[in-house]
């Protein structure tokens, strides 16, 4: 079953009534949501309040909750501590886990993001789209040659047909698009890996002290593609810089709704990055010819 992302941008005040989020608002009748039908809750409101109770149940659900700060960017992530009855075992395998393996995993990443940039870049009919196809088949373990940075810098200028165009945290207002879009993204990551039994914080690749969700970083990236076409899609019908509107919000979010191809099949972004996931812990115990799957956006 699809699971459903519900986004508060109002004051509201939140509890659990029979196994359901019971929705509260003034001068409005209560809503009620079956908590087994939520996947992210994303808090925009600093008036919003909600019972200690409520946030044990979302979590016993695996519900991941979103908290957004003053400019309404999502400023903190609240994960379940173990999804997974078997967590213990597959953090040992995360820890224990070898540099080549790690490498090797890296270089399916990095290959599984070029390749959905190319394919985005392929759709829209960009003349940069044959090199960074052919990019993919340089990475080497671990992107020594870091054929990831090569990428991006033709990517970025050709998806917005803009030689300006710089991909930066702090930015205009296409930058910000995709910052909440990736935000959103990171918090589905991370929740498919607590549903596996892995621990964010110990990456692939990205290494960070005060990053405790490397992991996701790493797993997100083939995935990003797919916020980045929704992106193009309101930059390409806004003449003006496009700011982040209550709808435009909603419109990103219909990336965890998305349909992506994994493994021969077809599955919304949601279902697929548990795939995802799933595949990583098989890599990690070894199991023969096992590799990391990612979607391709087709």
């Amino acid at each position: 079953m699809l699971k459903r992302t519900l986004f508060f941008t109002t004051s509201c005040h939140l509890s659990v009534h029979l196994s359901q989020l019971l929705i509260r608002r003034k001068d409005q009748d209560d809503r009620k949501v079956p908590l087994e039908d939520i996947a992210v809750l994303v808090l925009e409101n600093p008036s919003i309040t909600l019972t200690v109770a409520c946030l044990q149940r979302l979590f016993e659900q695996n519900v991941v909750v979103v908290v957004c700060n003053a400019k309404h960017m999502p400023e903190a992530l609240l994960l379940p501590s173990s999804a997974n009855n078997v967590h213990s075992e597959v953090l040992r395998l995360q820890i224990q886990s070898s540099l080549p393996m790690t490498k090797q995993l890296w270089r399916q990443t990095v290959q599984a993001k070029i390749g959905n940039q190319a394919e985005l870049l392929e759709r829209l009919n960009r003349k940069g789209s044959p090199r960074v196809r052919q990019l993919v088949r340089e990475v080497k373990s671990d992107d020594s040659d870091n054929r990831e940075g090569v990428a991006a810098r033709i990517y970025w200028q050709e998806l917005f047909d803009d030689p300006t165009f710089i991909r930066e945290r702090e930015g205009n207002a296409t930058n910000s698009l995709l910052n909440y879009g990736y935000a959103i993204l990171r918090a589905a990551t991370a929740r498919a890996l607590v549903s596996s039994g892995l621990l964010c914080a110990i990456g692939i690749h990205h290494r960070n002290r005060y990053n405790p969700y490397c992991l996701a970083d790493d797993i997100m990236e083939p995935y990003r593609p797919f916020v980045d076409q929704i992106v193009h899609e309101i930059v390409l019908k806004d003449d003006e810089a496009p700011q982040i509107t209550p709808e435009i919000k909603m419109k990103l979010m219909e990336v965890l709704t998305c349909d992506t191809f994994i493994n021969g099949e077809r599955s919304p972004l949601l279902v697929a990055l548990s795939t995802t996931t799933a595949s990583l812990v098989r890599c990690l115990r070894g199991e023969r010819d096992s590799k990391i799957l990612y979607p391709c956006l087709q």
